[in-house]
């Protein structure tokens, strides 16, 4: 589809501030209204949209927070319980208890990222996740584990979709939940995550698949920590 509107604009609406092409309101995938909570991610979404080339080919790709915003529309709000399910899952084989045992400049690299956020959730949430050398299974402790899932409940739908995009994409709740409460910012998480990776660049180099990749992983990190920023921690389910 190619660009077929002049204008963006936003206006308040029925729950929050819609996003106007040409005056109408801008629709989902699924035909609702797109309504943000706050005027910052509606202003956000509208300059996306603005941006697009005159009689360019509107890819999805170059707007993340209109794909954050239609998929928390879309998917979670109707399926919140199993989106919150396959955040929480994260918790229990969390990238961050997860260590190597060799070379020593690998585990020192990893005890002194890692630990911190892991210590962080245990002081923030209540939940002290168990640490395991090698790749062998750990069980978590429930305790943990349900504490995590209060965490994460107490995220509204728009920001349970980024949420959940940042657990994906890191392979961790602990970090995902870092970025959503400001502790670490998008590059640090992406550091965290990317570490065992990056070591092994620092060590043999780079290739141009894993260069592709890693900007895909920022690109994608970057734009749900800036989808959280500009909810403005409006992410009690009750606050919207």
């Amino acid at each position: 589809m190619k660009r077929f509107y002049k204008d963006t604009a936003v206006d308040a609406g029925e729950g929050g501030w819609r996003v106007l092409l040409d005056g109408k309101p801008m629709r989902t995938p699924a035909k609702a209204e797109l309504v943000a909570p706050t005027r910052a991610l509606a202003d956000a979404i509208a300059v996306e949209w603005s941006a697009v080339p005159e009689k360019a080919e509107i890819n999805a790709a170059h707007l993340p927070l209109t794909r954050l915003a239609t998929t928390g529309l879309d998917r979670v709000t109707p399926q919140r319980e199993r989106v919150i399910d396959d955040t929480v899952k994260y918790a229990g084989s969390d990238l961050l208890c997860y260590r190597a045992t060799t070379p020593e400049s690998l585990v020192k690299r990893q005890r002194d990222t890692w630990q911190p956020l892991l210590d962080w959730a245990a002081e923030r949430y209540g939940a002290r996740l168990v640490v395991a050398n090698g790749t062998t299974f750990v069980t978590q402790p429930a305790g943990a584990v349900a504490a995590l899932r209060s965490a994460v409940v107490a995220h509204g739908d728009l920001a349970l979709s980024a949420l959940y995009n940042l657990t994906h994409i890191a392979g961790s709740l602990v970090i995902a939940l870092a970025v959503a409460e400001r502790h670490i910012s998008a590059a640090e998480a992406f550091a965290a995550a990317q570490l065992d990776e990056l070591y092994q660049i620092e060590r043999w180099g780079a290739d141009p698949i894993a260069t592709e990749r890693h900007d895909g992983i920022k690109h994608d990190m970057n734009a749900g920590a800036e989808f959280l920023a500009l909810l403005e921690n409006h992410r009690l389910k009750k606050g919207g």
